[in-house]
């Protein structure tokens, strides 16, 4: 299991520099700048959670499994971000965007999600 929150961190990390990078470019900023926070790291390393998951879910079909992810990263995001918003250490603030729950979650977000979920998943069965 300490591979694996390890590997989901890191990768977590990787996703979110990619993303903020890509989405620099929307905004003007052709340096492509990415960022994240440290606080990140183990957020995203519950993700782990989808190895011994995936196993009970291998006959689920591939949507549904995508979905139940989906939902989890929701939870896992709203949850971590309301106990950081607390001491005001949340990374993240969604407050400015459309349809965007407290400002924690973004249903928009549903596809990166899904694919996520779907990613990490395939990864982590590599893990031995």
């Amino acid at each position: 299991m300490k591979k694996a929150f390890i590997l989901c961190g890191l990768t977590g990390w990787c996703m979110e520099i990619l993303w903020t990078g890509l989405h620099s470019i929307l905004s003007g900023e052709l340096t492509m700048t990415g960022k994240t926070s440290l606080l990140m790291f183990p957020i995203y390393g519950c993700g782990a959670i989808i190895r011994p998951l995936s196993g009970k879910l291998s006959a689920v079909p591939l949507f549904v499994r995508g979905c139940i992810y989906t939902v989890g990263f929701f939870f896992v995001e709203f949850i971590s971000g309301a106990l950081l918003r607390c001491f005001h250490m949340c990374p993240w603030d969604y407050s400015n965007t459309p349809l965007n729950y407290r400002g924690l979650i973004r249903p928009d977000y549903a596809p990166l999600w899904f694919g996520a979920g779907l990613f990490f998943e395939k990864i982590l069965g590599k893990l031995s």
